[in-house]
Formats: C-alpha cells, sequence, structure tokens
C-alpha cells in the first residue's frame, strides 16, 4: 500500500541547473534566450493560398471599377449625345427663322445622306 501511494504522488519538478555567474555581473536579470523568430513563419501551402486569396481579391476589385469606369463613360456619352442633338436642333431653328420650312426640310434630309455616306 505504501508503494501504490508513492507512484501515485507527482514527481517533484527537476530545479533549473544553476548557470553560474553571469558575466556582466547583473545576477538580478532573467537570463536571456537565443533569439529564434518564428513568427512570421508560415507554411508554403498557407502562403499560396492566402496569395491566390489575394489575387482574386484584386481581380474582383478590378472588376468593379471596370464598371463603374464603364458606367460613367455611359452617362458622359449620354450628355455628349444630348447636347449634341441640342445643338442641331438649335441650328435648325435659326435656318428656318431665315428660309421658308420646306427647304429646311430638304436640307436636314440632304445632310443626313451625307452624313450617312462619311460615316
Amino acid at each position: 500500500m505504501a508503494t501504490a501511494t508513492a507512484t501515485s504522488a507527482p514527481a517533484p519538478a527537476p530545479a533549473p541547473q544553476p548557470q553560474g555567474m553571469r558575466k556582466n555581473g547583473k545576477q538580478w536579470h532573467a537570463p536571456k534566450k537565443a533569439f529564434r523568430p518564428s513568427a512570421g513563419l508560415k507554411s508554403y501551402e498557407r502562403r499560396v493560398q492566402e496569395r491566390t486569396a489575394a489575387a482574386a481579391m484584386k481581380a474582383k476589385e478590378k472588376e468593379m471599377k471596370e464598371e463603374k469606369e464603364e458606367e460613367r463613360q455611359r452617362r458622359v456619352q449620354a450628355i455628349k449625345d444630348k447636347r449634341a442633338a441640342k445643338e442641331e436642333r438649335e441650328r435648325y431653328e435659326k435656318m428656318a427663322e431665315k428660309m421658308h420650312k420646306k427647304r429646311v426640310e430638304r436640307l436636314k434630309r440632304k445632310e443626313k445622306r451625307n452624313k450617312l455616306i462619311n460615316s
């Protein structure tokens, strides 16, 4: 029975081995260990995974930017088209003030034919 209690009791932790006197004489400081950086170490698979995720995110951002730019260009083009049509109307109105209505209509048709040929 005495042997059973002795084996079940935890063994005391081994005392740290004395290092001797520190060379700089500052015994009150904790002993330093060799610098072994391990904070930034990642496995190859994890690095590859992060790279693919970053590439996918970058592609999505680029796609979103392109969509936004296309939308902006579409709006700009619509504004330009409106302005051009307005200028054309005003020009024809000025011509109508000076000329007969039928002649203005003939000139309009003639200009449209020339535009179609030139474009």
